[in-house]
């Protein structure tokens, strides 16, 4: 049976009587004035299709294809803008860290801790976040087969912590490449926790530029649609005020300009998913 992992009245991760919860936001933490533009936007968009949102951006981005890239603002300074976030747009705010030394202060501002795709097999890192008794959103790693997210899972309960949700965001597919299984979200989901689908990471191409990754962001809506119609209980979406000018990720980020269309199909997807009986073979 499908666990309910509740934020707040709002936001509750596989409640099949609300709409999918949007987690969305740039890839990494810029400027505050573009972050905090960038959040009203979505707010507006999702109050207005009644979507449930949570602000997503990272304060590091410590697993960047090269030294030069740029990596967020750091811990201290991230976090005080996700606070400012918070505070200015009543928006809960999930991001990642990188080491288990992070956990115990991100959690005082994160809604949602992160642990990223590459680190999803990393025992204290998902130990040390689980112990912060947050809401834990594994990223599944590139290299991971749907089934050996039981043992992730296993690693966070050990803590006592069962608010966890599990995003699968494609697997490694030959060089440069991501490709969806879409049997793995409902393999996931096999766990007792809610899964969430990454549409913008999964078009990525890892290193696909040479000193940074490259990304199809044109397949977006594609794949969004596809996890949907198979029954997903969030979507998690990098958006960006102007990706050409994005200082991470902007080649598979989708333009705030486009979210509000791209959802609406997004929403009545899932309203047709879960208005139907579901059929267990």
């Amino acid at each position: 049976m499908l666990k309910k992992v509740k934020l707040n009245e709002e936001v509750i991760f596989g409640d099949q009587e609300k709409p999918f919860v949007l987690l969305a936001g740039p890839c990494a933490i810029e400027e505050e004035d573009r972050v905090l533009r960038i959040a009203e936007g979505i707010k507006e968009i999702t109050s207005k299709l009644g979507i449930p949102y949570v602000f997503k951006a990272s304060f590091d981005k410590a697993n960047r294809s090269s030294i030069e890239s740029y990596r967020g603002p750091g811990l201290e300074k991230g976090l005080e803008i996700l606070a400012k976030v918070k505070k200015e747009f009543d928006l809960p705010v999930i991001s990642d860290i990188h080491l288990p030394e992070q956990a115990a202060a991100a959690a005082d501002v994160l809604d949602i801790m992160q642990i990223p795709a590459f680190l999803s097999r990393q025992t204290d890192m998902l130990t040390a976040a689980g112990k912060t008794g947050s809401i834990i959103n594994v990223k599944k790693g590139q290299f991971l087969a749907p089934w050996d997210i039981d043992q992730v899972v296993a690693k966070i309960e050990s803590t006592g912590n069962e608010k966890i949700i599990l995003t699968e965001r494609g697997v490694s597919f030959g060089y440069n490449n991501l490709v969806v299984d879409m049997r793995s979200l409902p393999r996931m989901r096999k766990t007792g926790y809610p899964v969430v689908f990454d549409a913008t990471h999964a078009v990525q191409l890892p290193g696909g530029a040479g000193d940074s990754s490259d990304g199809e962001k044109e397949y977006v809506p594609y794949l969004m649609r596809a996890a949907l119609a198979a029954g997903i209980d969030s979507l998690f979406m990098e958006v960006h005020d102007n990706p050409a000018v994005a200082k991470s990720d902007g080649a598979n980020m989708i333009p705030l300009v486009n979210l509000e269309e791209i959802l609406k199909q997004g929403l009545a997807i899932d309203q047709a998913v879960k208005n139907c009986e579901q059929i267990n073979y």
